[in-house]
């Protein structure tokens, strides 16, 4: 479990980055923005970096997927983080400001969209799942490649909808249907949400009737809690969408909990 008063070093030899900006979203969510020492790092979009920080003498380091353009590396690293209560690195994360030194790695990952793929895509994110869908989106509009795109986005509270403006002004230019949620529509925080209600996977079927998706000419992107996966996974496969038409990203502190430490104290998740 973290311990708040785990000191933070301000320079280790693991340090490679710093963090330039820090935008909070609620107490619990925030946007980091990381630049890199050095050359910074070419990435596909929907890949994820691995952040770290030296703390009691230790590399404690676990994995973010990118939410910025992989058209624009120049200006550093967007990543969307929740902080999990307990955990070992998120605590410290937001105890932090702009200005302190990181460890950088990466990047990593193969949930990627393919080049020339026509295909009507269908975004499915949970909380912070939506960033690699963020960074997918905002490179294939920095490259004047747009896609028919339809974005569901699940949060528990209206607040948590970091990229909504983002998303209402793409789906203004189009070809991008956005469809956010909240799951819980009775607390007194979404008395003034007026949209959709209940989790990705119950709403899915109606999404999927009202826009008219069909797996004929449409591949599913799901990224979000091993749970909702499987729950999006049942219902996309009872409406046709075979294996190699949903593609599927965990992002979970759950699943990162089984992260395997390597030889020099570092998590890694894949």
């Amino acid at each position: 479990m973290a311990n708040s008063r785990t000191v933070i070093a301000e320079n280790s030899r693991h340090y490679n980055a710093v963090l330039g900006q820090r935008d909070d979203v609620t107490d619990k969510l925030a946007i980091f923005r990381v630049r890199a020492d050095a050359d910074p790092f070419v990435f596909l979009p929907g890949q994820y970096l691995t952040l770290g920080l030296e703390l009691g003498g230790r590399l404690v380091q676990r994995p973010y997927s990118i939410a910025s353009s992989a058209r624009r590396v120049g200006e550093g690293y967007e990543l969307y983080i929740r902080e999990v209560a307990g955990g070992a690195l998120t605590p410290h994360l937001f105890r932090t400001q702009a200005g302190q030194r990181l460890s950088l790695r990466g990047p990593k990952g193969r949930f990627v969209i393919e080049p020339g793929d026509a295909r009507r895509h269908v975004f499915i994110a949970a909380g912070c799942g939506i960033a690699p869908f963020v960074s997918m989106l905002r490179t294939l509009v920095d490259d004047g490649t747009p896609r028919p795109v339809v974005v569901i986005y699940g949060v528990s509270y209206a607040r948590e909808l970091a990229y909504g403006q983002l998303f209402e002004a793409w789906e203004r230019a189009g070809p991008l249907s956005y469809v956010p949620t909240v799951s819980r529509p009775a607390a007194p925080e979404n008395a003034a949400w007026d949209g959709r209600v209940g989790r990705v996977e119950r709403i899915l079927d109606g999404v999927c009737d009202d826009l008219e998706i069909r797996p004929a000419d449409a591949i599913a992107y799901v990224c979000g809690n091993p749970e909702m996966i499987a729950a999006v996974e049942e219902r996309l496969r009872a409406r046709g969408f075979g294996a190699a038409q949903i593609q599927t990203e965990l992002y979970s502190p759950r699943r990162r909990l089984r992260a395997e430490v390597s030889s020099d104290g570092s998590d890694r998740v894949a």
